[in-house]
């Protein structure tokens, strides 16, 4: 069984190419972008890729942030498998568009050269500062393989409905098994998923006991400092002026050019961290308890009440002056914004109020996303088209994935009458 990863490669345009590398990803789009350009569709271990180009902002008092090129993709890991597979299949589509940024490499023999492509995507990697898996270990090829057997068990059924009306539930099931028994391609079924590797899962663990260990000794430290964060936190948020903007018609239209194709959705936004070193330290502590939390709580499907989500990524950009957000959804961008609204608002507001423009905050975590509408329009002027998206298994939600994964669980172990009557009903 795998561990999930998230890879994100970021390279910087330079101004004169950055109309080109806009047409080459609205042409990637047009053409789909499991197309020729693009073929993650063969790269085992991806789960969903995008590529994006992140525009230019001022800098301020700082150096201008130029615009970029961002590969984002959630694979299964070790990282290097990934890389390796990635830039053998994948290797001249992201050649072209990496390849109007500088410093990409070219030519030379083919192992010269992707050993040198490897080494590049691997430089200009970027870490997340918070990543979220809806389910820890659950790989492509475990979601593969539960989906087709899934399909085995509803066609064996579909064909022998009739005989199987008078069986009683323990019967029907025992005919399944016997089904899939007799299937040499479905021999996996009859073992639970394998967990993750035992290296990943000591880091997991020391992770998991290390934090609360070094919060208890700086304890004495937190708790003086608290009242004097809380003071300059009021300050700041007295000090906020939020952004009125309202996303232009055309922009929404480019946006809506990207959406509501397959059963999920991406989502990717870009914004600037309030300045001061105040707001980036605050923003890097609440990303820090953040990933704690979407490593070791909300791990199983199930992000503090929102169960649509896939994947998403925090990713400080620029000198942490810029973040950006990444995310895979299940429906559309405005059920996805009710979810979080209705249900983590919160939680936006610990994060989000840390950026220009973000709608009125108090305590870091009241009012703000609680005005709707001023939430939306901000969250929609800071998204950017995600031209160039793939996702392995787009037809399926995570309720499909769920359903799938209890189907195989519930095939083969001990059942009692109504536990077998609720197991055959998923099917």
């Amino acid at each position: 069984m795998p561990y999930q990863l998230a890879v994100t490669v970021r390279a910087s345009v330079p101004a004169a190419r950055v109309a080109e590398v806009q047409e080459l990803l609205r042409e990637a789009g047009r053409k789909g972008t499991a197309g020729e350009l693009f073929p993650f569709a063969e790269v085992e271990s991806i789960h969903f890729a995008r590529v994006v180009l992140i525009p230019e902002a001022p800098g301020g008092t700082d150096a201008a942030m130029p615009a970029s090129v961002v590969y984002m993709a959630e694979v299964d890991g070790p990282l290097e498998a990934h890389l390796r597979d990635l830039v053998r299949k994948a290797g001249d589509g992201l050649g072209r568009v990496f390849g109007l940024c500088d410093g990409y490499p070219a030519g030379g023999s083919p192992g010269s050269s992707e050993r040198a492509q490897i080494a590049w995507l691997r430089s200009h990697g970027t870490s997340c500062a918070a990543y979220y898996v809806n389910t820890a270990g659950r790989g492509r090829q475990q979601i593969d393989q539960e989906a087709r057997l899934r399909e085995a068990i509803e066609e064996f059924l579909d064909r022998n409905g009739p005989a199987l009306a008078g069986a009683s539930p323990a019967g029907v099931r025992a005919a399944i098994q016997e089904h899939v028994k007799g299937r040499a391609d479905l021999a996996w079924a009859r073992a639970r998923p394998a967990p993750p590797p035992l290296g990943w899962r000591v880091r997991q663990a020391v992770h998991l006991v290390g934090v609360p260990l070094a919060a208890l000794a700086l304890l004495p430290l937190l708790v003086a400092a608290l009242p004097v964060w809380a003071v300059l936190l009021r300050l700041h948020e007295r000090r906020d002026v939020p952004d009125p903007a309202r996303p232009s018609h055309d922009h929404v239209r480019e946006l809506a050019d990207c959406e509501d194709f397959v059963a999920q959705n991406p989502f990717t936004a870009v914004g600037s961290v309030k300045a001061g070193r105040f707001r980036r330290a605050t923003l890097t502590a609440v990303l820090f308890v953040v990933d704690y939390g979407v490593r070791h709580v909300f791990n199983r499907g199930n992000l503090a009440g929102v169960r649509t989500i896939h994947f998403a990524r925090w990713v400080f950009i620029d000198g942490r002056r810029r973040m950006i957000f990444a995310s895979n959804y299940d429906g559309s961008l405005e059920s996805y914004m009710d979810d979080f609204i209705d249900k983590v608002a919160w939680g936006l507001n610990a994060v989000f109020s840390n950026g220009q423009g973000y709608p009125r905050v108090r305590w870091l975590v009241l009012d703000g996303a609680k005005d709707e509408l001023a939430f939306k329009n901000y969250l929609r002027c800071h998204q950017v088209p995600t031209q160039v998206w793939y996702s392995a298994y787009d037809t399926w939600t995570l309720r499909d994935l769920n359903t799938n994964a209890r189907i195989r669980a519930g095939l083969f172990g001990p059942l009692g009458p109504a536990e077998t009557e609720a197991w055959l009903a998923l099917l």
